[in-house]
C-alpha cells in the first residue's frame, strides 16, 4: 500500500511539472507573437531634416557683447528655422561677422540668436544697448597726447584729468587734478570693438558714466584741458596685495613739479622779499614784495 501511494505521488508531481512547463512555453509563445504583431503595426520612424543654427551658450543678459565663447552651433529642425536665425554656412564665418554685436534683449542658454535680438555696431540703438541700466554715454575730445597715442580701446578703463591755468593777481598758476576714476570706454571714434588691436589716433572717446559724472565732465570741458589716463587691468600687485587708490581727489600744482616756480626763500626760511620805496608828493613809503625768482 505504501509503494502504491508513493508511485501515485511521483506520477502526480511529474504530471504537474509537465503541465507547468507546457503552460510556460505556451505563454512565452503567445508573448512573442503579440510583440511581433505590435512591432509590425508600429509606423517607421520619420527622419527629421536638420540644419545647424547659432544659439546662446549660456544666459546672455541685455547689453552683453557677442563673443565666440558665448555662442555655439546646434542641430535644429529645418522646418523650424526662420529667416532671422543665423545658419551655419561654408561661405561665411557667421560668428566672426557678429564681432562687436550686442544683445538687445536677454537670451537664455540654448535659445537661437536672431537678427532682431542683437544690434551691430553702426545700427540704430547700438550705444543704448551697450549702456548699463542707469548709465549715460558722454563723448569727450581727445588727440594723440590726451588719448595716449591711440592705445585706448573700447572696454578699457581710464581716469579723467583736468589741467587748467589760474590767474592769482599778477601770478599765473597751473594745476592738474583727477576728477573721475575708473571710467569705462564704450567707443573710440566709431570703433566699439577691441578685436582689431591696432592703435589709431582718434578724435573722440565715448565714456560710460553716471548722470552726476556726465555733469562733471560737461563742466570740466569748459574749465580747461581734459586728458585720459589708462588704468591697469590688474587690481593686485605681484605679491597679491590689492592696489590702494587715493581716498579722495588728488591735486598737483605747478610749483610741486618745477623748482623754478617755487617761491624764493631767505636764509631763515621765510619768503624772500624785495624792498621798494614809493614816494607820493612829500610822503614816502617802503613796501615789501614777495620775490618769485
Amino acid at each position: 500500500m505504501r509503494v502504491k501511494t508513493i508511485l501515485l505521488a511521483v506520477v502526480a508531481v511529474g504530471a504537474a511539472t509537465g503541465a507547468a512547463t507546457l503552460a510556460r512555453d505556451w505563454l512565452n509563445a503567445q508573448q512573442l507573437a503579440l510583440q511581433a504583431q505590435f512591432e509590425s503595426q508600429q509606423p517607421e520612424p520619420v527622419k527629421v531634416e536638420t540644419t545647424r543654427v547659432l544659439v546662446a551658450g549660456g544666459n546672455l543678459p541685455a547689453g552683453t557683447f557677442v563673443k565666440p565663447d558665448s555662442v555655439k552651433w546646434i542641430d535644429w529642425p529645418k522646418d523650424g528655422v526662420t529667416e532671422t536665425y543665423f545658419v551655419e554656412s561654408e561661405e561665411e564665418d557667421v560668428i566672426e561677422s557678429l564681432s562687436g554685436a550686442v544683445v538687445r534683449t536677454g537670451l537664455t542658454a540654448g535659445e537661437p540668436l536672431t537678427s532682431g535680438r542683437i544690434v551691430r555696431p553702426g545700427d540704430r540703438g547700438f550705444l543704448a544697448a551697450v549702456l548699463r541700466p542707469g548709465m549715460r554715454a558722454v563723448s569727450v575730445p581727445i588727440n594723440a597726447t590726451t588719448g595716449i597715442s591711440g592705445f585706448i580701446f573700447p572696454g578699457d578703463f581710464v581716469d579723467l584729468l583736468l589741467t587748467q591755468s589760474i590767474d592769482r593777481g599778477q601770478v599765473k598758476r597751473r594745476a592738474s587734478e583727477t576728477v573721475l576714476r575708473e571710467v569705462r570706454v564704450l567707443a573710440v571714434d566709431q570703433r566699439v570693438s577691441d578685436q582689431e588691436g591696432q592703435p589709431a589716433v582718434a578724435k573722440t572717446a565715448t565714456l560710460e558714466v553716471t548722470p552726476k559724472q556726465a555733469e562733471t565732465i560737461a563742466v570740466v570741458m569748459e574749465i580747461g584741458r581734459l586728458s585720459l589716463a589708462l588704468r591697469s587691468l590688474q587690481s593686485e600687485t605681484e605679491d597679491g596685495e590689492p592696489v590702494i587708490e587715493p581716498a579722495g581727489p588728488t591735486l598737483t600744482w605747478d610749483s610741486q613739479v618745477s623748482k623754478v616756480l617755487q617761491p624764493v626763500r631767505a636764509p631763515d626760511g621765510k619768503p624772500a622779499t624785495t624792498q621798494v620805496k614809493v614816494v607820493r608828493g612829500s610822503d614816502s613809503q617802503t613796501l615789501a614784495f614777495k620775490r618769485t625768482n
